[in-house]
């Protein structure tokens, strides 16, 4: 063989080491984040997993087209851990937590399923669910701070990820003052579930965000206001003293 053939085959074999190197490090690298999505997320390969959804205001029945594309976000962020939805009216959802990773969307006015997660898991939180006055509808309290929305300019949204029962896995609430917030939060979920895991990691937060003039931006402009995690938590004093 002579230099120049030795050369060029040196280089062949050079390529495709450096080019198996390069695919095997891909590989591992997109495998250690699947299984850290997967584990914040509790969805493991083939598992199962729960989405509520609510009703539309005012309907029996009908889902709202804002909250429909809510929940293809969330279909999306599911089969990409490999896990399979089962999708239920949240009057439908009786079973309790910790077997399977839940999706909860829309606010306890017309998701029941999120009126008792908000009872039972965020005793320190209150969101209004009277119609009247106009401008308390869905006022989220929590902290000693009041969170009053006014519909296409600030409207808020709680984005949380709590644990209960003996399985383990998470619940997700997705708990707006209007249905484009819920949007947001799964949005914001998809966009930042990588920092909330290195954050968070498998433990308990619970997230208030703002939209911002959604008559403008839809569900696209996204303010994290404050962690709330520790006082949503905590029964407040009266509570407290009662129990």
């Amino acid at each position: 063989m002579n230099e120049d053939l030795r050369n060029v085959v040196l280089g062949v074999l050079a390529t495709g080491v450096s080019a198996s190197l390069g695919w095997l490090t891909r590989t591992y690298a997109w495998r250690r984040g699947l299984r850290r999505k997967q584990a914040f997320f509790g969805l493991p390969s083939g598992s199962e997993c729960v989405l509520v959804m609510n009703r539309k205001a005012g309907s029996d029945a009908a889902v709202h087209n804002v909250d429909v594309s809510a929940l293809l976000e969330l279909s999306a962020l599911i089969k990409d851990c490999g896990a399979k939805a089962h999708i239920v009216q949240h009057d439908m959802a009786r079973q309790g937590l910790g077997d399977r990773t839940e999706f909860c969307v829309g606010g306890p006015y017309s998701n029941r399923r999120m009126a008792a997660h908000l009872a039972s898991l965020l005793p320190g939180l209150t969101m209004n669910v009277e119609s009247d006055p106009v401008a308390d509808r869905g006022m989220i309290t929590v902290g000693g701070e009041v969170y009053r929305g006014v519909q296409g300019e600030r409207e808020y949204v709680l984005l949380a990820r709590l644990t209960g029962g003996e399985g383990g896995r998470p619940v997700f609430l997705f708990c707006g003052q209007f249905a484009v917030t819920n949007q947001a939060a799964t949005r914001y979920l998809a966009r930042h579930h990588e920092k909330l895991a290195r954050s968070y990691g498998s433990g308990p937060f619970v997230l208030l965000l703002k939209v911002v003039n959604s008559e403008a931006y839809g569900p696209d402009v996204v303010e994290l206001v404050a962690d709330v995690t520790r006082a949503a938590r905590t029964a407040t004093a009266p509570e407290a003293a009662a129990t």
